[in-house]
């Protein structure tokens, strides 16, 4: 692995690795136990969208394994002002040790890791977000004990998450369900790396058809950052798909529920469910630091 761009890129191995690294990252963190396994490393962060839990899991990251993380925001980037993105690759890479981007094209992070000469994380864009559902990963194996013989269900909008949580959810052995309107599906070439993948992958437009036994079940929030002037009909369009008692109660009995958040209470998830699952969602919001910790590792140290 020589760059985190999207969950298709690595094979189940490479997933189950880092998974293993980061819980025992974890356990070490828990436990008092300090390392300095990327002591004098730098990691450039691009910022083209804003943040809360990204920032501050990587740059609390960098900090507890003994390196260093600065921010880069697009305004302050000559990327922000038309330098290609390939002159910033390789300009970076004399200074840095690696970068993180979170941004809207896929492409930009593509091109990054093409033209530049150190380890590029994808850390969000409008086509997928590695880093959430490794840690969404981590935060189902830590509550079911693994993977295989499990159901997730994802309820929502056909986005970024949708995208990586049906590639991450297939290649570790669970079975993918997805619930979404029609207009608002996930991307055609991840529908077609889940078509190969036969009676583990099913997607409709009914809630509860999806949610059937399912032992995990996932949303997001209907408009997602770039998306402001489409809330309204966004609101229209996704009217019924949200995770409630209803859907609760055809789901598996001891499913837990997950949520990359920032989370719109009474739209794509009643607060009663909410807090009933906060337990779940927050181990999950603490588990970005964690997997991407692994990350970091595995690509810088």
């Amino acid at each position: 692995m020589n760059h985190l761009l999207k969950l298709s890129d690595l094979s189940k191995a490479e997933i189950i690795d880092i998974l293993n690294l980061a819980s025992q990252l974890k356990y070490e963190r828990k436990n008092g136990i300090e390392h300095k396994k990327l002591s004098g490393k730098t990691l450039g962060m691009i910022f083209q969208k804003a943040s809360t839990r990204t920032r501050v899991s990587f740059e609390a990251g960098m900090y507890q394994l003994g390196g260093q993380a600065m921010f880069l925001s697009s305004r302050d980037l000559q990327i922000g002002r038309g330098e290609p993105v390939e002159d910033t690759a390789r300009v970076l890479s004399r200074y840095l040790d690696g970068i993180m981007i979170r941004t809207f094209a896929q492409q930009e992070v593509e091109d990054l890791a093409k033209y530049g000469s150190i380890p590029v994380i994808n850390g969000l864009t409008d086509y997928c977000h590695p880093c959430q559902v490794l840690a969404d990963l981590l935060t189902i194996r830590e509550f079911k004990g693994g993977f295989e013989g499990l159901k997730m269900c994802y309820i929502g909008d056909g986005n970024n998450m949708a995208n990586s949580l049906i590639v991450g959810g297939l290649k570790v052995g669970m079975q993918v369900s997805i619930a979404c309107p029609e207009g608002y599906r996930p991307d055609p070439k991840v529908l077609s790396f889940a078509a190969d993948c036969g009676d583990s992958f099913f997607m409709t437009d009914k809630v509860l058809e999806a949610a059937q036994g399912a032992d995990v079940i996932f949303t997001d929030v209907w408009s997602s950052m770039g998306m402001e002037g489409e809330a309204e009909a966004r609101k229209i369009a996704f009217k019924g798909y949200q995770i409630n008692d209803e859907v609760m109660d055809v789901a598996a009995k001891d499913a837990m529920v997950q949520h990359c958040l920032p989370a719109h209470r009474e739209e794509e998830i009643t607060a009663k469910v909410f807090e009933a699952h906060a337990n779940e969602i927050f181990e999950e919001a603490e588990n970005r630091l964690h997997a991407q910790k692994a990350v970091l590792v595995k690509l810088l140290g």
